[in-house]
């Protein structure tokens, strides 16, 4: 089947302080494609939508089934929360990626698992949510402190900026566990981070927390939540971009404001893909445990 690609409104302003367009962000995509692709590959696509560019709040768009094209992969999922068939795009190809962009989507946000098995994520995420009172100094000492107890429980971790205001750090675990246990772990490590520190916080709830609480989020690692990926474009002034990083990068004076899509072509193609081992050989949990207990 040929795959015809149309592209509309290219000269549209997506950041009006930047004069950043939305031809720019198509773009990006398209060189970016080999390094993000990995990340998308057969993976449901929860689609948050920026037509109008990032002064406009956008929309999600989960059930796409009606605007995909006939080539593109879909996946048809069942959400207990509408009791309905919901209809996700799935990215595993370049004009896939671009179809993407043009509906108005900055960002792109996978699942953790693949099509063929939903239940079991890849990676294990733990999300570094600061407040708007903390500093990106105090970020960097909670993904600090994680990588101190992932080391003692020699486990592999592969860090990333968001691309907004905190970091991500994922675990691989190859599909070997389920949901609930990627959870119930991750649930772990979080709180050994909020031991080590007492500006962290597990209270999800905005008005239960201190106002100057860093969230160490664990709850990402269920079926259907989701991250802006690895290599994805972000909403946010700039133009910035989710940014795998070297651990002896993550350090006092590190800004997620570093990495845009008008400078970040040229690190990728020199470092090559920082977050492949994410995709790699999973850890054992109850070996990690041995070690962490001790």
């Amino acid at each position: 089947m040929v795959k015809q690609l149309t592209l509309t409104n290219l000269d549209k302003i997506y950041w009006p302080d930047e004069k950043i367009t939305k031809g720019d962000l198509i773009q990006y995509y398209e060189d970016a494609a080999p390094f993000i692709l990995p990340y998308l590959k057969n993976r449901p696509l929860s689609l948050k939508r920026n037509p109008n560019g990032i002064r406009d709040n956008g929309f999600f768009h989960k059930d796409a089934g009606d605007i995909a094209p006939a080539w593109m992969k879909t996946a048809d999922i069942y959400a207990e929360s509408t009791n309905k068939i919901v209809h996700y795009l799935v990215c595993n190809d370049v004009k896939s990626l671009l179809f993407i962009a043009n509906l108005g989507c900055i960002e792109m946000n996978p699942w953790n698992s693949v099509v063929d098995k939903l239940d079991n994520p890849d990676y294990i995420v733990i999300d570094i949510d600061p407040s708007d009172k903390n500093s990106f100094n105090e970020v960097i000492d909670v993904a600090l402190a994680l990588k101190e107890i992932l080391d003692k429980g020699k486990l592999s971790g592969f860090c990333k900026t968001s691309g907004a205001s905190g970091l991500h750090v994922y675990i691989p675990c190859n599909k070997k566990y389920r949901y609930e246990e990627a959870r119930d772990f991750a649930r772990i490590l979080a709180t050994l981070v909020t031991e080590k520190l007492p500006v962290t916080t597990l209270e999800r709830s905005l008005s239960k927390r201190k106002k100057n609480q860093i969230y160490v989020d664990y709850l990402q690692n269920s079926r259907g939540q989701t991250l802006a990926s690895a290599y994805s474009a972000r909403p946010k002034p700039g133009a910035t971009v989710s940014t795998p990083l070297e651990w002896k990068e993550v350090k006092y004076g590190l800004l997620p404001s570093d990495f845009t899509i008008k400078n970040v072509l040229k690190r990728f193609n020199k470092k090559g893909d920082l977050f492949k081992g994410t995709l790699g050989k999973g850890i054992d949990i109850s070996k990690a445990l041995s070690l962490l207990i001790k």
